[in-house]
């Protein structure tokens, strides 16, 4: 079960506002999926950003929580970086307001968290690390790229099968400013609202299938 806090948060966004223009940017996310699920394979999905310390993990994150809520099975999801830096604290801070539950596992220059979004299901192991981390998959995987400079600066990423653009605005441009939360959480609503759209695609699909 969801945590209530984290289930009132996902009830306040609205996935049907998603314009036509992102929608057309998530269709292919949602055919790879759905792809996996209609043939009973995992589908394993890894967010890349340059540094892995934001909209990855932010991305990461809302995904597995969303594929939990509409009771998909078999969805793994992952982040990773053309380098490894650290999961930025405000990031973490606005999934926590969100309603998930995180716990510092370890402290360090790139700390590594605990990230839990229902009572009876494993965390996510957050932190910072490149796409290839021996923590990712190594092949038969989509790398589903959330910003311009990692997706124009890493042409190929070995053992990808299907490379999927669903880029997202930084909001580290507003560090250190009075917008600062305001913004991460106004990114974090916007990704955690297109995954749950992305999503709900997959299960309206399958009971299609299953009817």
């Amino acid at each position: 079960m969801l945590h209530k806090k984290l289930k009132n948060t996902m009830a306040s966004l609205k996935p049907e506002a998603i314009s036509n223009e992102r929608k057309i940017t998530l269709q292919p996310l949602i055919d790879y999926i759905q792809s996996k699920v209609t043939s009973n394979k995992n589908a394993n999905l890894n967010f890349i950003c340059t540094h892995n310390s934001r909209r990855s993990h932010l991305s990461q994150v809302w995904a597995q929580a969303a594929a939990h809520f509409y009771q998909l099975k078999n969805i793994y999801c992952y982040s990773g970086g053309t380098e490894a830096t650290a999961l930025f604290p405000m990031a973490a801070k606005t999934l926590e307001q969100a309603g998930f539950e995180i716990v510092t596992l370890l402290e360090g220059k790139n700390p590594v968290y605990s990230i839990k979004y229902a009572e009876n299901t494993p965390p996510i192991i957050g932190f910072s690390k490149t796409f290839d981390h021996p923590f990712n998959p190594k092949n038969e995987f989509a790398a589903v790229m959330t910003c311009s400079h990692a997706d124009a600066n890493c042409p190929f990423i070995h053992g990808a099968e299907k490379r999927i653009p669903v880029k997202y605005d930084d909001p580290k441009e507003f560090d250190n400013t009075p917008q600062q939360a305001e913004k991460y959480q106004e990114r974090s609503n916007q990704i955690a609202a297109e995954m749950l759209y992305v999503f709900s695609k997959i299960s309206q699909l399958k009971k299609i299938g299953n009817s």
